[in-house]
């Protein structure tokens, strides 16, 4: 990795686009490969201006405010973080000078990478894998959009090192490399605000596939039609390992008779039996196992192993996370559904849900699916939130039930009354807003964690009256 820094980036015009999380770490290698390299900073945050660090570097310069993007034509290597994007830009950058971290990383270590992407499910399929690839002694490491940033693992990198590496299709955008084995789990409606349009965010998701090779391995939904139309669209080279639910393959996996089956080369094993119980609840997560036995049995990672490792997964928080027991209602934190899809696999897999907590920041999603899905459901109270939550209520609103009730709250933390007030006892109150948290919260973790503050606060203060 260090070589490949100092080979393109001595001697050239550089500048870290974004300074969050993935920025600093770019300029902690960076610095630690070439050190008085002169690199700019460009970022929003004008607050950047008091950082310690760069203020004690004199070979920084800082492009700061509202501005920070008119001066990206000067330099010849942009390295841009996944959070910022250049849709609406008023000028052209040339392409060639943009990439990322991502982009980097993979150009180094590309055949030791398994990269999960796809609108939904690629947290807990990443953190499956790297669960499984743990408890079979390989040496592992879990990075990318999951919260790690890539560069600041690259000294634990070893030559028989899987990296499991969950993408966001914002760092799949620029990447002129795929990896190794990849894994598409599925294309809805979400981040629209940062797209020209829906094909934009679909092609920069498929380039997981684009840039592989015959020695390379795509794993991917087959029940997904929008995948399979990009698929159709390219000439793809590599090595095809469709999951599905209402299909068998040679090489792939499939369900038949409460059975979860791979195949490879027509010759079929039985994986999973879907009777038994398991920790991850959903149909939706059928899929996500699916993906992760397909790259398991690349890896050579042994069924009983693989078994062992998805009976043994608890999941991740904010998915479906089971927050407690509180005056005899279940409550559930779902608040990474932030698109409709996400929260209609919720309400199925836990169906005793009696009050739903919808809404947020309005991206422009596609509501009235999930609004004829939520008339049919069981749930009949509904807390609508948000600029999103008004829009789903006016889909909703003609098409209720007669026994289904809609509140509307102004600040998320009101919905709290309203629950304890509504919810049958033995049923549950679920948090799957099926919209982004950016109205009131900087993203959908702390929406969870606020959710989950409110719900136990309410716990403990019964607990104390009780003492």
């Amino acid at each position: 990795m260090y070589d490949l820094i100092r080979e393109k980036l001595d001697g050239k015009k550089v500048v870290l686009l974004g300074f969050g999380r993935e920025g600093q770490a770019s300029y902690s290698l960076i610095r630690k490969v070439l050190p008085e390299i002169h690199l700019a900073i460009s970022d929003r945050n004008e607050s950047l201006k008091e950082n310690a660090l760069l203020t004690s570097d004199p070979n920084v310069e800082l492009l700061l405010g509202k501005s920070y993007l008119n001066r990206l034509s000067q330099f010849d290597v942009i390295i841009k973080t996944p959070g910022i994007t250049l849709k609406d830009m008023d000028y052209p950058v040339p392409g060639e000078s943009i990439t990322s971290q991502t982009d980097l990383f993979l150009q180094v270590y590309f055949r030791q990478i398994v990269g999960v992407t796809g609108t939904k499910g690629k947290s807990t399929t990443s953190a499956l894998l790297y669960h499984i690839l743990k408890k079979a002694g390989r040496h592992a490491l879990l990075l990318g959009n999951i919260g790690r940033p890539a560069f600041d693992l690259v000294d634990e990198i070893r030559p028989e090192t899987v990296i499991v590496f969950e993408m966001s299709s914002h760092q799949l955008e620029y990447i002129k490399v795929a990896p190794h084995i990849a894994i598409l789990l599925n294309l809805y409606q979400e981040h629209l605000d940062a797209y020209r349009s829906f094909l934009d965010y679909q092609l920069s998701k498929m380039n997981i596939l684009k840039f592989q090779d015959s020695l390379d391995f795509f794993i991917f939904n087959a029940d997904d039609d929008l995948i399979l139309q990009r698929i159709a669209e390219k000439n793809a080279q590599s090595n095809f390992l469709p999951f599905s639910f209402n299909g068998s393959f040679p090489d792939g996996c499939f369900i038949s008779d409460d059975k979860i089956i791979f195949s490879r080369n027509s010759k079929q094993e039985d994986v999973l039996d879907l009777n038994k119980k398991r920790k991850l609840k959903g149909n939706h997560n059928l899929g996500n196992i699916m993906s992760v036995i397909c790259a398991c049995k690349i890896l050579g990672i042994e069924t009983v192993i693989i078994q062992e490792g998805i009976a043994g997964f608890t999941g991740l928080e904010h998915r479906m996370e089971y927050v407690g027991l509180v005056e005899g209602i279940k409550f559930y934190n779902d608040s990474i559904a932030t698109i409709p899809e996400a929260c209609i696999e919720a309400v199925k897999a836990l169906d005793q849900v009696d009050t739903l907590i919808l809404g947020g920041f309005d991206r422009g999603i596609e509501y009235s699916v999930l609004a004829r899905f939520l008339s049919t459901s069981s749930t009949r109270n509904f807390i609508f939130t948000g600029d999103a939550g008004q829009r789903i209520r006016a889909e909703f609103e003609n098409i209720k039930r007669p026994d289904q009730q809609l509140f509307s709250i102004n600040l998320f933390d009101e919905f709290l009354d309203i629950a304890f007030h509504c919810t049958k006892p033995g049923a549950i109150c679920l948090l799957s807003p099926a919209a982004a948290s950016y109205n009131e919260f900087q993203n959908f973790e702390m929406r969870g964690k606020r959710y989950k503050e409110l719900v136990l606060g309410k716990s403990d203060q019964k607990q104390e009256k009780k003492n």
